[in-house]
């Protein structure tokens, strides 16, 4: 019961320091310095993971943007170039068949980063499922994918994983409108090359996504892509 009640304080504490910083920041001119996380421990005498946790949520909600080595700043309004595709509907558009074969789909608890990356708490449950994804045929992509099971009850059902996440997240009203996408180059480990069918150490590119749906992260997820068949399309355009 004393574990229960710890981590229930721990999240009304990170609420109340989002909150307050949401009241000094929603109006705010972009560019204008956001409260330090030191200002925010001494304030409400909480851990520094705990500020941290509830800047990261007004980050993912556009609230504020984090400048290496300046600070964080009230953000700048987003602007959608592209749309959210799934990885179905972007193999389509590139005139591909997409297929889609588990690995693996269980519940399990969040780790450390899991956790902070979904604004939810260390050890909360979520599901993890695990994917190959294929084009025409051949391996495409590997796909580690974490959500909230809080607001996907009922997902793991014994009848088996939805064909399309992205379709179910609709149906629940819950598709990612925006999503922040993290790229890097690498080679292929020993695991990744036999499940993709290329050389160990062949290169491929990972992809790190947070995906938000109103104000929920609903997704987490960690690809890896064949460097010989997927290309990065990216759209830019100039600023008002």
């Amino acid at each position: 019961m004393d574990h229960v009640l710890s981590e229930d304080r721990r999240a009304l504490k990170h609420v109340q320091v989002r909150e307050y910083v949401r009241s000094l920041v929603s109006d705010g001119v972009p560019g204008t310095p956001a409260p330090s996380e030191r200002e925010l421990v001494a304030k409400f005498g909480v851990a520094r993971m705990t500020v941290r946790q509830a800047m990261d949520a007004l980050v993912i909600e556009g609230l504020l943007e984090r400048v290496p080595g300046r600070g964080t700043f009230v953000a700048r309004p987003r602007r959608t170039v592209s749309t959210v595709l799934s990885f179905s509907e972007d193999m389509t558009r590139r005139g591909m068949a997409p297929e889609s074969h588990t690995l693996l789909a269980r519940r399990e608890q969040a780790g450390p980063g899991v956790a902070r990356a979904l604004d939810i708490l260390e050890g909360d449950a979520v599901i993890h499922w695990r994917r190959l994804r294929r084009a025409d045929g051949e391996p495409m992509s590997l796909q580690d994918t974490y959500l909230p099971e809080l607001h996907l009850p009922g997902f793991l059902e014994p009848g088996g994983m939805p064909p399309s996440l992205y379709e179910e997240l609709a149906q629940r009203r819950l598709r990612p409108t925006w999503v922040e996408d993290s790229y890097s180059s690498d080679v292929a480990n020993a695991a990744e090359a036999a499940l993709l069918e290329i050389e160990q150490g062949a290169p491929v590119l990972r992809r790190q996504r947070r995906g938000v749906a109103g104000e929920k992260v609903i997704e987490v997820s960690r690809s890896i892509y064949r460097g010989d068949r997927y290309n990065l399309h990216v759209q830019l355009g100039q600023a008002d």
